[in-house]
């Protein structure tokens, strides 16, 4: 493991773990990265060949405030509540791209990038389903936020009425559970031979 991709993925741990307190801003979070990074991915891609190499850092770190910009105004316009529970994690996407970009992310295969993102998405929604049901107990509690409508009386599908695990939703139960879902990745997939 080299330094950019130890960066690349200490990057993704930030989102991972702050935002991920419910399945709505897990999938906000992800829906903001593929559209950055896709989008991202492809102007720098027209743009690489024409800038010289010294402008490459500064055209990339631009590009990538400005889309990840664009994109947080659109999900502002789209549910304002929405924008606020997403908070500084959206923002942390315009270094994701800088970072990725620097570290040939985007001369990878479609592939290769389509299936790394498709894991962090996947990571991202099991975790935001695993902790708000750990620690809230409900599932889709904010699932009016998707479709730009506010609904002060929907609490989502409440499992129990006396609430969860509280320790789940903040950031020390993200890191317990992020520790115990990759425990139990190495368990499964390297299983030890009985005796």
């Amino acid at each position: 493991m080299n330094n950019s991709s130890t960066l690349q993925n200490s990057l993704m741990l930030a989102p991972l773990i702050g935002a991920t307190d419910s399945l709505m801003k897990a999938l906000g979070v992800w829906l903001i990265f593929i559209v950055v990074s896709s989008v991202f991915g492809m102007c720098m891609g027209a743009l690489r060949d024409r800038l010289i190499p010294a402008t490459h850092l500064l055209a990339s770190v631009v590009l990538a405030a400005t889309l990840t910009s664009c994109a947080e105004f659109g999900a502002q316009a789209w549910s304002l509540q929405w924008h606020q529970h997403l908070g500084v994690y959206a923002g942390l996407i315009a270094l994701q791209c800088v970072v990725m970009d620097r570290s040939g992310f985007f001369q990878r295969t479609w592939r290769d990038r389509l299936r790394l993102c498709g894991l962090f998405g996947a990571l991202l929604m099991v975790m935001g389903l695993l902790r708000e049901l750990i620690g809230s107990s409900t599932l889709g509690s904010h699932l009016p936020w998707l479709a730009g409508a506010t609904h002060p009386d929907w609490q989502g599908w409440v499992l129990t009425a006396d609430g969860g695990l509280r320790l789940a939703i903040l950031v020390p139960g993200g890191f317990i559970l992020l520790g115990l879902l990759l425990a139990a990745w190495q368990a499964w997939a390297h299983p030890t031979p009985s005796h």
